[in-house]
């Protein structure tokens, strides 16, 4: 055992004995000329084009990129401690390396069975950057020897604070930014001695992958490196815990110079994609002759439409104040997933709107945008567009266990609904018991697939899943989407079709590949046909609405509580757009749905895109039409005088008589079941319904069905579990639960059903229902229901029932909390 534990350490001291050995070999055949390494050759341009020859940017000499040279004293003292706390806490004690992290990265990469940690400390960084040549980034260990010997002897030639100011002046921090002067400018828009503890951090986490820290296209990696940063700085003793904490939560505002750029959102994603394409040696090289997807012609059109729309919100007029919205973002894909126009923003210069952070890549609240995903799980396990499904109150249970109770957009029930209204409408209630049906692990199950990642807590995340109580990427969403038209096959957005050096050799060029098959054909199909329903979703959103066009297309919505996000996202067989509508602090719009706000746009760039109608959706071979009842989604008997024709998968078409209908005789006179005794003169035929026990209650509150009195009690709370020892108790609001008010419903709307169940109310009197201990409402007869409008606090519910003769008897009482703005998906 002892030689199993030693065998490991004696690898890694003599890897580190290797190194060390190198370094010394270094010393006596390695010249060094600092003057001569730290001059840079000019580089070509390389040269960004649309698919049509328009040229979007030109990266001027991309060996430099941008360069700003400031002195160790104009840059912020927080800045400095933040590099040297994150890059080399022993920076100003060490001889240039650290045979302590050297020893820490041999360990690591002895375990990971390579390459995982190269413990470069700062000079080491400096020395890599201007002092080694082409073999820079190969991971060997001479090359690493050469960096430590070449460290040694800066740290003899230069003093550290000279050190330090190579670094901040000549280290790659993203953007085409090198030096701290130059990201300063480039993300802040501001010289770098004007930086804040929150704005050093940031830029200060970059270095150490420019690519995937960037703050422009990747928000929240960036904003996890600065909180990273901070609290090292905190662990070093430069700031304490609580400045870490207030400048981990200041809101950043991020703009650029302004330089020659087209489409300057979509340049910067083909900048980095050219990274991974070609490797960072060719872009450092230059020359580069890159051809994308784009279409500028359209990509103009989208930046006005945008725009123009954003003017249109903002603009008060007699009926509505403006809707204070300042930032959207689009996505056009066409049928192969070529990105054919992206806005990232209305404006990419303007820091006052954040205009330079990229709103397609951003991670936003999608609300009901991701509902559709939550229909196909449920279609691919057997449901289908008929099925019926309760749009009622439902108390449902989160992970921890308290009560969850979701509402819908208009503050309605709606009822027994088909699958299809349900989507088409976009009830919430339906969609969260719906996913209770199937699971909440099949929703990202199935958008993994597609594309979205970012769905990877459901646990945490729950039933609220269905509602976009997750974050989204517009452009995953957009793709997603792109591959329900695509009929299933996943959609990989591309930006590069082409890539040629200086002497004009081919370095890449995109290949389609046989795409997967992620869901079934005609799982995705059902899911087209209702969203490209009109007639369904007329009901909710109204007939000529911006969700309808001249042509097939199948469209969705979000908005999330407080008006923070909007979405449309839609597609025909030709195209897929999508488009997000806000603010990219997260500062609420006033008034504005995924209907007004973002659909508009996505109306007009169907429309721009569309220069012919696009082909129909065709129904793939394995799917059947029924004629089926509306309400039961069985086959129609003879009570049944709804019906519909309705799409299944052939294996799960139906076979059973509807079982809610049926005709029954009655006395025309009395209304009620005809006897053996009722004359033939007064026996007339009709349709009764039997309603399930879920929806019975709002059947009855409606005037579609009556109970008989003895039953009244059990109607009222249907699915609640009751305790039959009990003769007064409230059987809604559950005690305990917590209601959370929604800016999305008007406030008349926001109320709260109490149900009542007296079993010895039967002999008359009356039952009242006590409100924080003032007398609210009574009942003299059943049915014992009535809706409270809900008011923020915490509230004490109970019942007293007062006989006509007797003692008055009180029940238990429910405690309830009532709190503001629950994040939830909408229309």
């Amino acid at each position: 055992m002892f030689a199993r534990a030693v065998r490991p350490l004696m690898i890694v001291l003599g890897i580190l004995a290797l190194v060390i050995t190198g370094v010394l070999a270094a010393i006596r055949y390695i010249p060094i000329d600092l003057a001569r390494g730290m001059t840079f050759a000019s580089a070509p341009s390389s040269h960004i084009y649309d698919r049509n020859g328009v040229l979007l940017y030109e990266i001027l000499d991309p060996n430099g990129g941008s360069r700003r040279t400031v002195t160790l004293e104009q840059v912020p003292l927080a800045l400095r401690q933040a590099v040297i706390a994150t890059e080399d806490a022993t920076f100003y004690r060490n001889p240039g390396f650290s045979p302590l992290s050297l020893l820490r990265a041999a360990v690591q990469n002895l375990r990971a069975g390579r390459i995982v940690s190269g413990a470069s400390t700062i000079t080491q960084q400096v020395a890599r950057q201007l002092l080694l040549g082409s073999d820079r980034h190969e991971q060997t260990l001479s090359r690493k020897a050469h960096e430590i010997w070449l460290a040694i002897r800066l740290t003899a030639t230069l003093t550290k604070d000279d050190i330090l100011t190579l670094y901040l002046n000549e280290m790659y921090f993203g953007n085409l930014s090198y030096g701290v002067e130059a990201a300063a400018r480039g993300y802040f828009g501001k010289p770098v001695r004007e930086l804040g503890l929150a704005e050093c951090a940031l830029i200060a986490g970059i270095a150490q992958s420019p690519v995937a820290y960037n703050p422009l296209t990747h928000p929240e990696a960036a904003s996890d490196r600065q909180r990273t940063v901070l609290n090292l700085m905190a662990e070093e003793g430069y700031i304490d815990q609580a400045s870490a904490d207030r400048a981990a939560s200041e809101p950043m505002r991020y703009a650029g110079d302004p330089y020659s750029m087209r489409a300057p959102h979509f340049a910067m994603m083909v900048r980095e994609e050219l990274v991974a394409l070609v490797g960072e040696d060719a872009l450092i090289r230059g020359g580069l002759i890159v051809e994308t997807t784009l279409d500028w012609g359209l990509q103009e059109r989208a930046e006005t439409i945008v725009q123009d729309h954003l003017a249109a919100l903002n603009a008060a007029t007699d009926e509505a104040p403006p809707h204070r919205v300042n930032n959207a973002a689009a996505v056009v894909l066409d049928d192969a997933g070529a990105v054919r126009a992206l806005v990232g923003s209305p404006d990419y210069w303007d820091s006052s709107i954040a205009g330079a952070v990229n709103g397609a890549t951003a991670l936003r609240q999608p609300g009901s945008a991701l509902k559709p995903f939550t229909y196909a799980a449920a279609f691919a396990s057997g449901l289908s567009p008929a099925s019926p499904i309760a749009d009622v109150r439902t108390v449902f249970r989160t992970h921890e266990g308290n009560p969850y109770i979701p509402v819908n957009y208009d503050g309605e029930y709606h009822g027994l609904v088909s699958l299809r209204e349900a989507l088409a409408g976009s009830y919430n209630v339906a969609a969260v018991r719906l996913l209770d049906t199937i699971g909440v692990q099949a929703l990202p199950d199935l958008v993994r697939r597609l594309g979205i990642d970012t769905l990877n807590q459901p646990e945490r995340q729950g039933l609220a899943l269905t509602l976009g109580g997750a974050e989204v990427r517009l452009f995953d969403l957009t793709a997603a989407y792109a591959s329900l038209a695509a009929a299933g096959a996943r959609v990989t957005p591309y930006l590069v079709e082409s890539i040629r050096d200086a002497d004009g050799t081919v370095l890449y060029s995109y290949t389609a590949s046989s795409r997967e098959q992620v869901l079934d054909p005609r799982v995705a199909y059902l899911v087209t046909d209702v969203l490209a329903d009109p007639s369904a979703r007329a009901a909710v959103f109204g007939r000529n609405s911006a969700l309808d066009l001249p042509f097939p297309a199948a469209v969705k919505t979000g908005t999330t509580n407080l008006w923070r996000d909007n979405w449309t996202v839609g597609y025909t067989t030709a195209w897929t757009v999508g488009v997000w509508v806000g603010n990219a602090d997260g500062s609420p719009m006033e008034d504005a749905s995924g209907v007004t706000g973002a659909a508009p746009i996505w109306n007009s760039l169907m429309r721009v895109t569309h220069r012919q109608a696009p082909a129909a959706f065709a129904a793939p071979d394995g799917l059947v039409a029924v004629e089926v009842c509306a309400l039961s989604g069985l086959l129609p008997g003879p009570a049944c005088t709804r019906r519909r024709v309705e799409w299944f998968l052939e294996e799960n078409a139906p076979a059973d008589p509807c079982d809610m209908h049926a005709l029954v005789t009655y006395d025309a006179r009395t209304g009620e079941p005809a006897t053996a005794d009722t004359p033939v003169d007064r026996r007339a035929v009709r349709s009764q319904t039997t309603w399930p026990a879920e929806v019975l209650q709002w059947a009855i509150d409606r005037g579609l069905a009556t109970v008989p009195p003895e039953h009244h009690h059990t109607a009222m709370i249907s699915e609640m579990e009751t305790d039959s020892s009990r003769s007064l108790y409230l059987a809604s609001p559950e005690d305990g639960s917590v209601y959370r008010l929604s800016t999305e419903v008007p406030d008349s709307s926001q109320r709260l059903l109490i149900s009542a169940v007296c079993e010895l109310c039967d002999s008359g009197g009356r039952l009242v229902v006590e409100l924080d201990n003032s007398r609210w409402h009574e009942w003299s007869s059943p049915p014992y229901t009535v809706y409270w409008p809900l008011e923020v606090g915490e509230h004490v519910l109970s019942l007293a029932y007062e006989p006509k003769n007797g003692n008055k008897m009180e029940s238990e009482p429910v405690v309830i909390t009532v709190v503001s703005a629950m994040p939830q998906g909408e229309n």
